[in-house]
């Protein structure tokens, strides 16, 4: 059973973590983000984590430099409360997030990236931990029927790929 979780978690898990974006993703995504209301660092950061599923993490040695980069430009103005600094858009801030309204999300990336199907991967982790904690926790019983559920879900999956 273990090596077939192996083989699972290698299959969805190729890169050994979240989805690396370019600098031109961090930068409209923090546009996009800013757009809706002034945020700090860390809250850019976990927002397009949760946008993205969880498939994007920009590091914080991404996002604070371009955020740096968008001040010079003088597309983000940074007020500072409570020892944060909170970035909001400027007027041609703005202007630049209102050209690009009209593009799919950088964090959306990550799903066209992987054909559209963005959600498939993380679901396959999920179910090859909550397989691998049955295995290590429950009884022969509770182990008998995990392979069965996962024998069916296999079913299915091939069910679906053989409609059309």
């Amino acid at each position: 059973m273990w090596e077939a979780m192996e083989q699972l978690r290698s299959a969805f898990d190729k890169r050994g973590g979240p989805t690396r974006m370019g600098r031109g993703d961090v930068r409209a995504a923090i546009i996009a983000l800013l757009a809706e209301r002034p945020m700090h660092g860390y809250q850019i950061i976990r927002e397009i984590e949760e946008r993205s599923g969880g498939a994007w993490r920009p590091s914080a040695g991404s996002v604070y430099p371009t955020l740096q980069l968008l001040a010079d430009e003088g597309l983000i103005a940074a007020e500072e409360a409570n020892g944060r600094k909170t970035y909001s858009l400027t007027e041609a801030g703005r202007a630049e997030a209102d050209e690009a309204a009209d593009r799919p999300a950088p964090w959306l990336a990550t799903e066209r990236g992987a054909g559209g199907h963005g959600a498939l991967p993380r679901a396959g982790m999920d179910l090859a931990q909550a397989a691998a904690q049955v295995h290590r926790s429950g009884t022969p019983e509770q182990v008998q029927q995990a392979v069965e559920v996962l024998d069916e879900a296999r079913r299915r999956l091939y069910a679906i790929l053989a409609q059309d």
